[in-house]
């Protein structure tokens, strides 16, 4: 572990580097998250809003999966067609047409999804979301699942 005096020499060091090459210092950057609606990334705010909506943490660090293609164009429990290629979920008891933001832990990407189905029915499974939502903001492409924390739009 480096002492603090040596921290503050490297830092000088640096400083008069960057200063001597003409090159300004950058201050850290902005941590951004993947916005579905716009399709950009978007600063995080210690408020956590977007425009008029407003979001409340329901739960965090929960795993997520994803819709097999087998169940596109079956019928979910509110009644409409399943489609993958749509921003819809599946969670065992919030309300029909509740909207999701839902946030993967590990890049920061997120989307807004509605619940249209009930499940998932296996156990440590908190929301199946559909494969394009999950795709969107998935890390690994191949994997089933991933930790997310879950937000309701208010």
């Amino acid at each position: 572990m480096l002492k603090n005096s040596t921290i503050r020499l490297l830092t000088v060091i640096a400083v008069f580097y960057c200063g001597a090459l003409g090159a300004q210092i950058i201050e850290k950057p902005t941590p951004v998250k993947y916005d579905s609606i716009s399709k950009l990334l978007v600063p995080i705010d210690s408020i956590e809003t977007m425009g008029n909506l407003k979001f409340k943490v329901f739960k965090k660090s929960v795993h997520a999966s994803y819709y097999a293609d087998r169940f596109t164009g079956k019928r979910t429990a509110s009644g409409k067609k399943f489609d993958n290629k749509k921003y819809t979920a599946a969670h065992r008891k919030l309300p029909f047409g509740t909207k999701l933001r839902i946030t993967n832990e590990n890049n920061g990407k997120c989307v807004i999804v509605e619940i249209t189905d009930r499940g998932p029915f296996s156990k440590g499974r908190e929301i199946d979301l559909s494969k394009k939502a999950f795709m969107d903001i998935a890390h690994n492409k191949n994997s089933g699942g991933m930790d997310v924390t879950i937000e309701i739009i208010q």
